[in-house]
């Protein structure tokens, strides 16, 4: 295949790197870039000044701190108000499923309970005692429930938020720290309401003025510009919950956006490519960081190391994404069908399968000649980084579109019919 790149970097190469490494963050919002823009302008600067050595480091601290970072929601609200349905909502879990938090039973604890997510050990959201039931003032109570420790607060109402709330975000607003209003159950005012008033009954008019009614008690409390979302725990495409995860996403700081994202459900297609572009930016600054210090020739030939990183890789992927066996067996169980007749619909878990008649050099091959053919993509704009970055893209494009078919066969219910595998060409940018 030739060369794509110089085996030995000249300054040319090293000041292209500045225009490749801006105008590739520029195709993300400024909320859903994995890097802190103090973070970002520091690796230019470097690159810009040539010190390449540094702008390698502190691209790898970056990942590293991405890597490591963990995160801490706290949920608190009045007995009743689901706060463990909204608790197992956030990550995914079934109320019969193990390690559920409990639902429907009458909140005893004084202390705190954390409930760690399933797949990201790292997330924990924590259900914290009623504020009313402490009799604590709510500075003593953001003291015993070690306040610090949490990365943002979700205050959790089925009704109308009490004084007792209100005084809670007030103090919490001392901390520096963010607070968000949840209103659950609006499914059941929308049912009690159409039963009332059948002839009258406005589903929009409704939540209209149940928000306004929690905006207009929040501010008459001297709480000004509230964020309040109408949610139901039963029903997470329906309502503002889609809405609070984009507002929580791009409230967090930059490195711990990327676990929260993988962290929660796949509720729309949406957030399956928010996903996507997440792990590509991952997948992008550890090519770009292996390239600015390689300038390798690129040649068609893997290793069983460079083998066995896919493999990896690809199993990550369908970890972060709910394509794995344990999500397949969840979903088939939910689905009551076969695991195996998921397993037909989707290409991820025989993907690179070395009984595959076409090896991974020609599945690489022809992922780049589609590259080439629909205007490079990132091949286009830089041609530093090795073969792995490729393939890895690849596997991350058909895991994408494993999640997008099993989040339309979960939503769907439909039974799939068995049918054979395509090589599908890829053309995404």
């Amino acid at each position: 295949m030739g060369q794509l790149f110089s085996a030995t970097p000249n300054h040319a190469q090293h000041q292209a790197l500045v225009p490749r490494f801006t105008s590739y963050f520029n195709n993300f919002e400024m909320g859903s870039i994995i890097i802190s823009q103090k973070t970002f302008s520091l690796i230019v600067s470097l690159l810009q000044k040539g010190n390449i050595q540094e702008a390698n480091s502190t691209i790898r601290y970056a990942l590293k701190e991405i890597d490591n970072t963990q995160l801490d929601i706290a949920v608190t609200g009045e007995s009743g108000a689901g706060k463990s349905s909204f608790i197992n909502a956030l990550r995914g879990v079934g109320h019969e499923e193990k390690d559920a938090a409990p639902v429907g039973v009458v909140e005893m604890t004084m202390e705190r309970t954390a409930y760690k997510h399933p797949n990201f050990p790292s997330v924990t959201i924590w259900e914290l005692p009623a504020i009313g039931a402490t009799n604590l003032e709510p500075k003593d109570y953001l003291d015993k429930v070690k306040f610090r420790e949490y990365d943002f607060f979700i205050i959790v109402s089925a009704t109308r938020f009490k004084k007792i709330d209100l005084d809670l975000a007030k103090a919490i607003k001392t901390t520096k720290k963010n607070f968000y209003f949840v209103r659950t159950k609006v499914d059941s005012d929308l049912r009690n309401e159409e039963m009332s008033k059948p002839t009258t009954f406005d589903r929009e008019n409704v939540l209209q003025q149940i928000r306004e009614d929690c905006v207009r008690n929040l501010k008459k409390n001297n709480i000004d510009e509230p964020q309040i979302f109408l949610i139901s725990n039963n029903n997470l495409s329906e309502y503002d919950f889609p809405i609070m995860m984009d507002t929580l996403i791009k409230d967090l700081p930059a490195q711990k956006r990327h676990i929260f994202k993988f962290s929660l459900p796949n509720i729309m297609e949406a957030d399956i490519e928010r996903k996507r572009d997440s792990q590509m930016q991952y997948i992008w600054l550890e090519a770009f960081n292996a390239g600015v210090s390689a300038f390798t020739p690129f040649k068609i030939f893997f290793s069983n190391n460079e083998v066995e990183k896919l493999k990896a890789s690809l199993n990550q992927y369908r970890v972060l994404f709910g394509v794995d066996d344990a999500s397949l067996k969840t979903l088939a169980k939910h689905l009551q069908v076969p695991e195996e007749q998921l397993k037909e619909i989707i290409k991820s878990p025989t993907l690179l399968e070395t009984e595959k008649e076409e090896t991974i050099g020609e599945m690489l091959l022809r992922y780049l000649k589609n590259f080439f053919i629909h205007g490079g993509g990132p091949l286009g704009a830089a041609l530093y980084y090795n073969k792995i970055y490729y393939l890895q893209l690849y596997l991350l494009d058909t895991v994408t579109d494993d999640a997008k078919v099993l989040l339309k066969a979960k939503y769907s219910g439909k039974q799939f019919k068995s049918k054979p595998h395509t090589a599908a060409d890829h053309k995404r940018t």
